[in-house]
């Protein structure tokens, strides 16, 4: 399964080879994905090449080769009237749902507790403002709260700003998960958790944020992200 962005990147790559049999620079490439650096462009070709969509070929400046296209399409577009398949979830990529479509079974109701930042962090969670109903086969045991992002750190993890998190309630998370994390008892924010010897990084799904790191006493999980569900 490929993120928005490396669907978006490989397409890209497909059509230039077809148009002119030269794969794109990386300046080329960084433009056309609206990133701000390269770095953002390495990752995303070396996920591509590690997925075995693309292929490096060596000793030769700029040679890329599309080895397969994907058989699912990823659409590059959030246009009004687009509704969503559920994509299967798993810690890299977390299950969509169209919010208004469903058919798994009599709904859970979700509290709804304000918003999250994927961006810089904001205000801790607030209280309860509304429910959403989820499908039951979308959530595990234990309890269970949804969020509303704001931001744009995790577009590479395929989370937008306007999208629900459905978030598992835990204090606990391994390295690589999608967490809730309360930095300082005060800001609240939607990051990748990675554990650094005896610190503790947040990760942003965009180049154009940075890892930030704490000690372990300044970062608290409030819980694992399990789903999330996007209105078009």
């Amino acid at each position: 399964m490929l993120t928005e962005k490396q669907h978006e990147l490989l397409c890209f790559i497909h059509e230039r080879l077809k148009e002119s049999g030269i794969p794109p620079s990386f300046d080329e490439m960084k433009d056309a994905l609206n990133l701000r650096s390269k770095s953002g462009i390495h990752r995303l070709i070396t996920a591509l090449e590690e997925r075995g969509f693309i292929r490096r070929l060596p000793h030769r400046a700029r040679a890329l080769e599309v080895l397969r296209l994907p058989d699912a399409i990823i659409p590059a577009s959030r246009s009004s009237g687009f509704r969503p398949s559920v994509i299967e979830g798993n810690r890299g990529r977390p299950q969509v749902v169209d919010r208004d479509e469903f058919d798994s079974g009599e709904p859970i109701q979700v509290p709804v507790m304000g918003r999250i930042a994927a961006g810089s962090p904001i205000s801790a969670i607030q209280d309860h403002s509304h429910s959403l109903a989820i499908p039951p086969d979308m959530l595990g045991n234990g309890e269970h709260f949804a969020l509303m992002v704001k931001g744009d750190s995790m577009i590479e993890a395929g989370i937008f700003d306007g999208d629900t998190v459905v978030v598992c309630q835990t204090d606990t998370a391994s390295s690589g998960d999608i967490v809730v994390a309360l930095i300082d008892d005060e800001e609240a924010t939607l990051k990748r958790l990675r554990r650094r010897g005896d610190s503790i990084a947040l990760e942003a799904a965009n180049p154009a944020y940075e890892t930030r790191i704490f000690g372990p006493d300044r970062v608290k999980v409030q819980g694992k992200l399990v789903a999330l569900m996007r209105s078009y």
